[in-house]
């Protein structure tokens, strides 16, 4: 038992992509690159919507706990990278690993939750504007979004707790760029079976879930848009969740990609850099570009800041 105890792994090298220097330099300037204008344009688009009082409404408020949730996705996953670019080792330890599986977990789970309220509230807004103010009030949106917080918590929480019941004492090796489920579950000496089952328990009724709000809000959004007669009134509808649409339209495709069955793991790589760090970089432009309120409002805040200074 003390020999078997020994050979247990309680650290994991993380493959990374290549250790080919003249690539390793270019692939740690372009995520490193990627990693700043994340961080600058959605904490950017947190404190946007903090300031300006005219964005506190309840689909900015869902959009900035999106923007804090991606920053999170990228604060969990790209500092570690950049460092094994340059790292001899590309060592990680097994609670590190955890850590940052945890906050994975937390933020896709809180993207998925979002991204389901913020469809309902153009529901809302479209379907029946003149109840808007009643249906989503501001109770109503505190209420989703310390729900999805909770949510989200125990959610990672749970995953996380059974991870730790596995033992690892096969290779340490994790042919991935960071500590993702499935690789982990490659190295468990431990049948996870159980692990496994629990992702289809509590995984994919979430899943279920907020796809079928998003269906079932933006397919109300659709056939009201087109009982309009006016194309004026159209075209604002169609700009007011055009946004939104490309957001989740973008995260689902990938979602769908990179939930496959357990054996087809060797693909997983392109699909979770998208997944995990394009998606928190594109998410700030898509939303703040075409956006005439986020827009007026950046403009009135360095407005305000030029004339303090």
């Amino acid at each position: 038992m003390a020999n078997e105890n020994n050979s247990l792994t309680t650290e994991f090298i993380l493959i990374g992509f290549t250790d080919h220097p003249v690539l390793k330099i270019l692939l740690f300037l372009v995520f490193f690159a990627i990693y700043l204008i994340t961080m600058v344009g959605n904490l950017g688009l947190v404190a946007l919507i903090s300031m300006e009082h005219r964005l506190h409404t309840p689909m900015y408020i869902f959009l900035g706990n999106l923007a804090l949730m991606d920053s999170c996705c990228s604060c969990a996953i790209i500092p570690k990278m950049l460092e094994n670019f340059f790292s001899e080792g590309k060592m990680i330890s097994l609670y590190e690993c955890m850590a940052q599986f945890y906050f994975l977990c937390l933020a896709e789970t809180a993207d998925c939750f979002l991204l389901a309220a913020m469809a309902y509230d153009r529901y809302v807004a479209i379907c029946s504007p003149l109840q808007y103010h009643t249906m989503m009030s501001k109770k109503l949106c505190i209420q989703m979004t310390i729900g999805t917080f909770i949510a989200s918590n125990l959610h990672s929480m749970i995953h996380v707790g059974l991870l730790l019941r596995l033992t690892f004492c096969r290779s340490n090796q994790i042919d991935h760029f960071f500590c993702d489920i499935l690789p982990l579950y490659r190295l468990s000496c431990t049948d996870p079976y159980i692990n496994e089952l629990m992702i289809y328990i509590f995984s994919m009724p979430i899943q279920i879930f907020t796809i079928a709000t998003v269906l079932f809000s933006y397919i109300c959004i659709l056939l009201t848009i087109f009982k309009m007669t006016s194309k004026e009134g159209r075209g604002k509808a169609f700009s007011t969740c055009a946004s939104h649409f490309l957001s989740v339209s973008i995260f689902y495709i990938c979602l769908l990609m990179y939930i496959r069955p357990f054996e087809e793991g060797d693909k997983d790589i392109p699909v979770a850099i998208f997944y995990t760090i394009v998606i928190p970089l594109l998410n700030p432009f898509i939303y703040s570009l075409r956006n005439k309120e986020v827009i007026n409002g950046l403009k009135k805040c360095m407005k305000n800041y030029n004339i303090v200074k």
